[in-house]
Order: C-alpha cells, then sequence, then structure tokens
C-alpha cells in the first residue's frame, strides 16, 4: 500500500527535472463518466482507504503482507475505475554489456519501470507482490503513510542525498530476505508519451543482493475493453498481442490524463481519473536481466559501471514497451 508524492522539480537539490506539464501533456478523454459514477469512485475509493487502516496495522512484518497489500491495491484501482492489463514483453541484449535475461527466473527481484503518476506504486504491488519505493513525505500523511508503512513500503528522502546509501541497504536487506522492491530510476513523474533516464543508484542494491532486475513499462490507455480470450494470471490479463483493443476492433489510445506532472496537484489528478471511462493500466513486463559476471564489478569505479549497464540496458527495454504499433519511443 503506498502513494507518491509530487513536488515541483525546483524544491529539491537533486531531483531530475521534467518538461511535462499539465497545460502541454493532458488530453481531453475520449469517454467522460457520468456524475453518479464519479461520485461513486470516490466513495468507493475513501471506503478502500479507511478498510484498509486496521489491515495496514496488523499486518506489520507478517508472511502475508505481500498477498494482502497486492489485494488491497487492486481493490482500490478497481474502485478508481481502472483495470490491469499486463503484457510479455521480449528481450534482446546485444552489444558489449556482460548480461543475459533469464525469463525463467522466480524469486526476488529488483523491479524497475517508468514514472507516470502517483498510481504507479499501486499498479506495480497490484501486479507483484512487492515492497515500492516511496518519498519520505508520505510517511507523515495522516491515513496513506499508515497504509504505506504498514504494505512495506521503503522511504526515500530526496531533498538528503547523503541518505541514499542507507536507502540502497535497506533495498538490499530486502532483496536478501525474499522481498521484491518495486523503485522508478528516473526520480521525477514524466505524462508517458516520453520518458527520462534512468539513474543508476537504485541498481546497486540487485548488485549487492544478488538478484536479477526485472523491467517494466507502464502506459495508461482509455477506451480499452476487457479481452475474452486473454489469460489472467495473478489478478492481472496477460496478452501476447501488441496491444489492446476496445469494441469492434478499435484500438484503445494513450492516456495521459492519469499521468501527475508539473504544477499539477493530487486533487485536480484524482478527478481526472474518476472522471476518465475505460481507463486501464498497461504493464509490460520483460525477462529479468542478470549480468554475467557480477563478481568482475570488485572496485569502486567498476561497480559503478555494473550500476550504469544495468540502468542501461532496463531503461532500452522499457523504452521498446512504451512504443505501441506505429509509435515510436522518445528518447529524452
Amino acid at each position: 500500500m503506498s502513494a507518491v508524492t509530487h513536488l515541483p522539480a525546483a524544491s529539491s537539490a537533486w531531483l531530475p527535472a521534467s518538461p511535462c506539464a499539465p497545460d502541454v501533456c493532458l488530453r481531453t478523454q475520449a469517454r467522460t463518466a457520468g456524475p453518479l459514477r464519479r461520485a461513486a469512485r470516490l466513495t468507493g475509493a475513501v471506503l478502500v482507504l479507511l478498510a484498509g487502516l486496521p489491515i495496514a496495522l496488523a499486518l506489520g512484518h507478517t508472511a502475508w503482507r505481500g498477498a494482502v497489500t497486492t489485494r488491497w491495491s487492486r481493490l482500490l484501482l478497481r474502485a478508481l475505475g481502472i483495470r490491469i492489463v499486463t503484457r510479455r514483453g521480449f528481450s534482446c541484449i546485444g552489444g558489449a554489456a556482460r548480461a543475459r535475461a533469464v525469463p525463467e527466473e522466480d524469486g526476488p527481484a529488483l523491479l524497475v519501470g517508468n514514472h507516470v503518476s502517483w498510481l504507479d506504486p499501486l499498479v506495480i504491488t497490484a501486479t507483484f507482490a512487492c515492497r515500492p519505493l516511496a518519498k519520505a513525505e508520505v510517511g507523515r500523511w495522516p491515513i496513506v503513510g499508515t497504509l504505506a508503512a504498514g504494505g512495506g513500503a521503503l522511504f526515500i528522502d530526496r531533498d538528503r542525498p547523503s541518505a541514499l546509501p542507507g536507502v540502497v541497504a535497506d533495498m538490499t536487506a530486502a532483496l536478501r530476505r525474499g522481498e521484491s522492491v518495486a523503485a522508478f530510476p528516473e526520480g521525477t513523474t514524466w505524462c508517458g508519451r516520453e520518458m527520462g533516464r534512468f539513474r543508476p543508484a537504485v541498481f546497486q542494491a540487485a548488485l549487492d543482493a544478488g538478484v536479477p532486475v526485472r523491467p517494466m513499462a507502464l502506459r495508461f490507455l482509455e477506451g480499452a475493453a476487457a479481452d475474452p480470450g486473454s489469460a489472467v494470471r495473478g489478478g492481472a490479463a496477460f496478452h501476447e498481442g501488441a496491444g489492446v483493443c476496445g469494441g469492434a476492433g478499435e484500438r484503445a489510445a494513450l492516456s495521459t490524463r492519469p499521468s501527475y506532472v508539473g504544477d499539477d496537484t493530487l486533487l485536480a489528478s484524482v478527478l481526472r481519473i474518476v472522471a476518465t471511462r475505460g481507463l486501464v493500466a498497461e504493464v509490460t513486463v520483460f525477462p529479468a536481466v542478470r549480468l554475467d559476471r557480477p563478481a568482475a564489478y570488485g572496485g569502486r569505479t567498476p561497480r559503478r559501471e555494473a550500476r550504469m549497464a544495468l540502468a542501461r540496458i532496463a531503461e532500452a527495454q522499457v523504452r521498446t514497451g512504451l512504443a505501441g504499433p506505429g509509435e515510436q519511443a522518445v528518447a529524452a
């Protein structure tokens, strides 16, 4: 159970900046929900939040925390009118990078993806049992902070670069305990039509814990109807095809309505989301990646090279997942 607060790029000394802004990036929704449906969604979301409080307080470090958090995240997304569709991505790793894809590997992994909205941690925890990385401000929020802590969120203070090694150590410890951890290496949100560079720092946790990195591309779509032929695994529909189609063969359109960028406010974002019909969070999951010879990266400089190699590979895979049919990924 997690949330992400939004900060203007100028409020932090080291938070990356995104050129995305609501007046530039937000598009009009394809279909608008009526006032009764909007009210029902808002009421349902509030009830799910309140019902989660006693559950979060009771979870602690129990073995079933991940499963409960996954179910709660799915329930909140459904209350907001959002459906999750999960696709399989494919990897082709070339060049001089000493890395390999491990598509059949189970167990803990560092989950990394592009960052679009405050919804992203909910989408990821609804898809995988994991501990999301959230901003420290979230832990101080009434209700939301309790839910995030109870769901196992790890917190990072983006205004204190000196705290980063401690955060990486906490991530490493969680991974070594067999818990997957989710992070968004861009360090800020983009509208979904573009994405930023992956910063390499969080990838050190995967190297230290000896676990693979699993890239994921996140897109929001509008006008997508459920595909009756898709298989359902873990509560999310897995598609082999290239995209999600709506009724009468109509392909769903990329939606920027859930994005949380620029001087946007959380309230405005929530109201846009509940007003949008047929909203789908599409997660493209790529095979996990491991370095072939991690022992070769023993010194300080080689360790930095290893982090950067993983960051580049993961970023490249995510970019391919954001480019739908007839579209081209934008290198920002």
